[in-house]
Formats: C-alpha cells, sequence, structure tokens
C-alpha cells in the first residue's frame, strides 16, 4: 500500500521530523518491522523487543527505507514520525488504511484463529479465493498478532480485493484488538484444542477467547464453524449473522466424505454442497489437513466463489514451510516436517497421520509443547498415544515424553543410519526450532 509520510503523520497525528524539507512528500510502499527484510521504498517500524528497533533505524535507511516510525528522533538519514508507542501506532495505522484507503476491497476482509491449522487453512483460503478474485492479499508465514495483522494490512496492494488474516491468542482480548483495526466480516475458527492453556485458565478459556472472533464479526458477516469439533455448538451461539458449518459431519453445509488416503498420507475427498458435489486431493497429508481444506472451501463459497472453482483452487494450494512437507533424508529416510509449531491437539493429529503412512520403522522426533497448564500429563499422553500407534518416540531436550532427552546433534547422528523403509516426524513448539533438525538430515 502507498501513502504519503504527511499523510501518515496525520492519521497518527505524529511528528515528522527529518534532514529533508521535502520530507512531507516522502512516499512510503508498505512497512517492515526487520531492517534486513525490509524492501526499498517501505517504512521501517522501530520496535522496541529483545532488541531495540532504534538502533537499526540507520540500517533500514542504508537498504532503501523510506521512512521510519520511532518513538525519539534517531540518528540516520531518512525522516521520521514520531509517536508514543510504535506498535500502537502501526495498529492505528493498519486501521485507518482498512476504513479509508482501500478502493476495492469492500467488506470481504477474512479472520481466521483456532488452536491449530490457522496458516494452512489461510493458505487453503487464499488459494481458492485466487479462483474468483484478481487481488487476494493474505498472511505471509504467521503473521497473525498486534504486529503481524497490521504488517499484513498495510503491506497489501491498493487494488487488494480481498483480505485473509490470521489472528492468533495468547490471552483474553488479543483477538478482540485484531478485529478493531482489521473489521473481518467472514470469520473462521478451525478447531479448539489445548494452546495456551495456561494463560487462559483451561480449554473453556480458549473457547472463549477465540469466539472473540465471531463476537465481534458484524450482523451481515458469515461465522464458519467446523461442524466436527465438541465446542461447535458454543462457539456458533457467539455468531451475530449466518453460520457456515464444514466438516465430515453429515449434518455440515459444506460436508466431505473419505474417498481415499494415498500412500504419502494425501487425503481424497468426495465434498458436496447445497446439491453440488466434486473431488479434491487434498494437497497435504493427513485427515486434519483435509479438514482444514474444507473449511477453505466453506469460505470461499460465503463470499461467492463458484463451487467448482473452489475445489480447484484447494488441489493447487501451496502451504507455507515446516507444516506436514514430506522430505527425503540424506539416508533414503521420508521426513514428515511438521516443525514449525505444536500443541496436544495438532501432535496427536500429526501422530496418527504417521502411523497410516506405508513404512518399515517409525519414528516420532518431538521437541517440547510451550505454553500448556498440564504440561506433564499432555506430554505423557502423546508419549501413550505413540506407543499405541507402535510409533518410537526420540525427545529433543526435553524429559517430559518419559524418555531420555537428546540434543538435536544426538538425534541427527542416530537418524543417519535410519534405512529408506524409515518414515520420521519432525514436530515441536515454536521455541524448539526443530527445523534446524530437518536441514540437517536433509
Amino acid at each position: 500500500m502507498r501513502f504519503r509520510a504527511a499523510d501518515v503523520a496525520h492519521a497518527l497525528d505524529a511528528l515528522l521530523v527529518g534532514p529533508h524539507s521535502e520530507r512531507f512528500d516522502v512516499m512510503v510502499d508498505g512497512v517492515s518491522y526487520d531492517s534486513r527484510a525490509l524492501v526499498r521504498g517501505q517504512m521501517f517500524v522501530a520496535v522496541r523487543g529483545d532488541r531495540d528497533g532504534h538502533d537499526y533505524v540507520a540500517d533500514a535507511a542504508r537498504n532503501g527505507a523510506s521512512l521510519a516510525l520511532v518513538d525519539h528522533h534517531v540518528d540516520a538519514s531518512i525522516p521520521q514520525l514520531v509517536v508514543g508507542d510504535t506498535v500502537a501506532a502501526l495498529g492505528q495505522l493498519a486501521k485507518h488504511a482498512r476504513q479509508h484507503l482501500f478502493v476495492s476491497l469492500g467488506d470481504r476482509v477474512v479472520g481466521i484463529t483456532g488452536s491449530v491449522g490457522k496458516t494452512s487453512t489461510k493458505d487453503f483460503v487464499r488459494a481458492a479465493l485466487a479462483t474468483h478474485f484478481p487481488a487476494v492479499a493474505a498472511s505471509t508465514k504467521s503473521l497473525n498478532n498486534d504486529i503481524g495483522v497490521p504488517v499484513t494490512i498495510l503491506n497489501a496492494p491498493d487494488d487488494t480485493s480481498v483480505l485473509v488474516l490470521e489472528m492468533g491468542m495468547r490471552g483474553f482480548g488479543e483477538i478482540e484488538r485484531l478485529c478493531a483495526l482489521a473489521r473481518p466480516t467472514v470469520g473462521v475458527i478451525t478447531k479448539i484444542g489445548h494452546a495456551h492453556t495456561e494463560r487462559v485458565g483451561g480449554i473453556d478459556g480458549v473457547v472463549r477467547a477465540k469466539a472473540e472472533l465471531f463476537d465481534n464479526l458484524p450482523v451481515h458477516g458469515v461465522a464458519v464453524v467446523n461442524a466436527d469439533d465438541p465446542y461447535a455448538g458454543a462457539l456458533a451461539r457467539h455468531a451475530p449473522g449466518d453460520v457456515c458449518t464444514f466438516g465430515f459431519d453429515a449434518r455440515a453445509d459444506v460436508r466431505g466424505r473419505v474417498i481415499d488416503v494415498e500412500r504419502s498420507g494425501h487425503v481424497r475427498l468426495d465434498v458436496s454442497w447445497h446439491g453440488m458435489a466434486g473431488e479434491v486431493l487434498v494437497p497435504a497429508p493427513g485427515g486434519h489437513m483435509a479438514s482444514n481444506a474444507l473449511g477453505a472451501v466453506a469460505v470461499a463459497l460465503t463470499l461467492g466463489v463458484p463451487f467448482h472453482s473452489a475445489l480447484h483452487g484447494v488441489a493447487d494450494a501451496h502451504l507455507s514451510p515446516d507444516r506436514m512437507q514430506w522430505q527425503v533424508a540424506h539416508s533414503g529416510a521420508r521426513v514428515l516436517n511438521d516443525a514449525y509449531n505444536a500443541n496436544p491437539t495438532s501432535m496427536e493429529a500429526a501422530l496418527c497421520t504417521l502411523a497410516e503412512v506405508p513404512g518399515g520403522r517409525r519414528i516420532a522426533v518431538l521437541g517440547i509443547m510451550a505454553e500448556l497448564n498440564d504440561a506433564e500429563a499432555h506430554h505423557l499422553h502423546i508419549a501413550s498415544v505413540a506407543a499405541s500407534l507402535e510409533i518410537e518416540i526420540m525427545a529433543v531436550d526435553t524429559s517430559l515424553y518419559g524418555v531420555p532427552a537428546q540434543s538435536i546433534e544426538q538425534v541427527a547422528t542416530r537418524l543417519a543410519g535410519t534405512s529408506d523403509d524409515c518414515v520420521i516426524l519432525v514436530k515441536g513448539s515454536r521455541i524448539a526450532g526443530l527445523e534446524r533438525l530437518v536441514h540437517q538430515l536433509s
């Protein structure tokens, strides 16, 4: 999105300072909070975190930033907008852009949350919508918080016709706050599970926190609900308007039926909706990915995408890295890379997928599942699930699974001798960083 520095200053009631007399006419094309990944012409947002972004304004200027958003003037060669809180100002600017600057967007904003499957569902939704709409903008990677959502909005092209946003939750009020700036008109809750439970007091708190998405939809909006989720009814009651359900339940509006599961774990579905039916091969392994694909079809249909176009889009979707992706190890073993994140719900689904894939020896390399209110019980439950499926566990940097903790290097050494009939799942929470192991293996 392009805007003038003077217009940003006006929207934020900010002081515009800098070395150039023509600074008010400086044009900005999107935003970045990482000086290394910044694209020439973007505004650099100096965020205070583990590192202070103000220390990198000069680097951003050298890398082509046209403007910086700061909480105090720094010594750098580009104009700067001085505000009290850069993260709050970023959200304020995104809210202004959502309300006033998108000409072709209208009310087509999709918000996606859930304990599992947000990013994969977003990828499926984007692909399904792209078969019908000329310009679909969506979150990159998993930008789903107070920084990521505004960045996604402000980096969307001016001619965006549909905006697809992930909305993460680590506590109460966070999704409500994101909805206030993004104003979604279609909301999707993928599935409720044990994620961030220590922050919201257990699973009932997760339901309440996720339901904030539906609470904040307009009366003409649509709530898209997973009919297979035990909490579907409780979630649907938060919808102020229409509800569209998806899943394998016979009562779902968008209903899937498994036709076949391929050797790779990819699921072929028969999908039906209002008397129409068609087949789709889900381009990621696992029944949980098939569920996410059905959710994406439901979203597309609520926004007017023809039924068969939605199926074709889902079939052609490309998923974000480190999510249920097959790779081949140097040893010839097959590696199911799901290293990006983990909680008990997604972990169990991934183990079940591994168990269904043909192979001789099955190994799950697991990292810690973070932010659980009863961590020991949840990890031991996953260990028991693995045992029941005859899957061997190797645990990285944690003993919570009831097996000795090993380093990434130790696990890589042990796996170097596996044969080509071995299948290996790699999965853990973000803090485990198990993508490092995948890189070593493949």
